[in-house]
């Protein structure tokens, strides 16, 4: 066997064993992709945040709607308003702003 050759297949033996890495991160983000991002959810939906933190709780997701409906959200597939964000939840009760927050969070997949 020439030099060129065995070099050609132990390259393509290193490839065999790093593409079961590859898979592995690959699970590993789609595992936790419908999940709020850890740690201190305040200041990650801009002037949201302010409007609820004066919003009387418990609230539920038609009176959020109804009063901030129209507060822009940066999502991954651009600005959306919370209306469009909690479009597809069941009317759910909030106890406090970071339960919205996480909820919203979660729903936008950040």
């Amino acid at each position: 066997m020439t030099k060129g050759k065995r070099q050609r297949d132990r390259r393509a033996g290193d490839d065999d064993q790093r593409q079961p890495n590859r898979d592995r991160e690959e699970v590993r983000d789609y595992a936790h992709e419908d999940k709020a991002m850890p740690g201190d959810s305040k200041g990650r939906l801009g002037n949201l945040d302010d409007a609820l933190d004066t919003q009387e709780y418990p609230v539920t997701t038609n009176e959020l709607v109804e009063v901030h409906g129209d507060h822009a959200v940066e999502t991954q597939d651009g600005m959306k308003s919370l209306r469009e964000i909690l479009a597809p939840t069941d009317d759910q009760t909030y106890v406090s702003a970071d339960d919205v927050r996480n909820r919203i969070l979660g729903l936008i997949h950040r």
